[in-house]
């Protein structure tokens, strides 16, 4: 693939139209290793030939070469049994590097991870709108300074960058008072154009709520799930789908967007989901009290000094994400329904409970079992550690359905 070419696949698999090269099959399996040792943390050799059903000579090799490539690392031998101690191979965090950027209606965030997905180092930056000038700005003096906290032997481990943002930037401007015209800029707007021609890496692209929803995947609570409904509380809602322990991206990349779903407001009357159940009600809200609505985005960690309003905004928020839950699970039977978002832990605790609540209400007569609606684990972060994700999983590991076929 070559620079700059946009992408939302996370994986490369064997042609299944066969005739695949010794030099394919080789990348394939040590592909396999690699994601077997980052869901399981480590395993010795014989583990991962017994789960792969790869033969030990051809395990042995594959991780040779993989700790040459210092990709993999030895730990300290496992005694206790008989025969010879095994050594478990982890990943090396300083095997490969990634960096991720978040295009968001209020903030730009940019993240450098390792292969383990440790975060190495954050750039923020706030705005009221966002504008593609600015934005741009933003990431390429941001990716330079990232890079050049690397060591200069790490620098060219660097898988790429990844790029995750709202679907359609442009719509919605009024809702967050920025001027249509600096809106529309975004419709001709490649980001992974702009980056690639500056720093010679590729880039790879993916909305933002489906980016949020793979970093729940792999690092959060949804990696223990083998499938489940993602709901992301953002500027606005929105979603992402996972299906047989794979991101479900769908025909557009825009899965699970739940934004368009039609609810009943207080009236009866038909309208969209966005505008009921999104943290820009919640600025709505405090705007109308007079009160400052910036520190929402601003400091997403801390909404202490307006409590009571955000008791209020996820009173109202309840029972439509409780309806959303019961219109997704009559569609496909999911685990679970994972709630997570740019919002306090205390606020998303509360918010779950709240919806959890509103959801035993329901007739939910038809769902032979109730779905449970929980916290997600990877929290603010989720949408550029996803993004960030991208280059990683792209170069190195196999979609996790591939390991949750291995053999018992």
């Amino acid at each position: 693939m070559s620079a700059g070419k946009e992408s939302t696949q996370t994986s490369t698999v064997l042609d299944p139209g066969g005739g695949a090269n010794l030099s394919r099959v080789r990348d394939h399996n040590q592909r396999l290793v690699l994601s077997m040792v980052q869901r399981h943390g480590s395993l010795p050799k014989s583990e991962i030939a017994l789960r792969t059903g790869l033969s030990a000579q051809t395990v042995t090799v594959i991780m040779r070469a993989l700790e040459e490539d210092d990709l993999l690392v030895k730990g300290e031998p496992l005694r206790g049994k008989v025969g010879q101690p095994s050594i478990p191979m982890s990943l090396n965090p300083d095997g490969a590097f990634s960096i991720g950027l978040k295009i968001g209606r209020r903030s730009a965030d940019l993240m450098m991870i390792d292969l383990t997905g440790q975060q190495r180092a954050v750039l923020r930056k706030h705005f009221t709108y966002p504008a593609p000038k600015v934005i741009k700005r933003f990431a390429v003096e941001g990716i330079k300074q990232l890079r050049e906290q690397l060591p200069g032997k790490h620098r060219q481990r660097l898988a790429g960058i990844g790029v995750s943002m709202p679907h359609e930037l442009w719509h919605w401007a009024d809702k967050i008072g920025a001027p249509q015209k600096t809106m529309d800029q975004w419709r001709d707007f490649s980001f992974s154009e702009e980056l690639a021609g500056k720093h010679g890496l590729e880039v790879y692209t993916r909305n933002d709520a489906t980016a949020a929803c793979g970093a729940e995947m792999v690092y959060g609570k949804g990696a223990g799930l083998p499938d489940f409904l993602y709901i992301f509380m953002g500027t606005f809602i929105g979603g992402g789908v996972v299906l047989n322990h794979s991101l479900f991206p769908g025909r557009t990349g825009n899965a699970g967007a739940l934004g368009p779903m039609p609810v009943r407001n207080h009236k009866g009357e038909f309208s969209q989901l966005i505008d009921h159940a999104s943290v820009i009600k919640l600025e709505w809200m405090l705007a109308e009290q007079g009160v400052d609505p910036s520190p929402v985005w601003k400091k997403p960690d801390d909404w202490s000094c307006f409590s009571s309003v955000v008791e209020q905004w996820i009173d109202g928020i309840a029972e439509h994400i409780a309806a959303t839950t019961v219109s997704a699970c009559s569609v496909i039977d999911f685990s679970a329904i994972v709630l997570d978002g740019a919002i306090p832990p205390w606020v998303k605790e509360q918010m779950v409970t709240a919806c959890n609540r509103e959801l035993s209400k329901m007739n939910l007569q038809g769902l032979l079992i109730p779905p449970q609606i929980i916290a997600g684990s990877v929290g603010s972060d989720a949408r550029v550690i996803g993004a960030a994700c991208l280059p990683l999983f792209s170069r190195y590991f196999l979609d996790l359905s591939v390991l949750f076929s291995e053999r018992a």
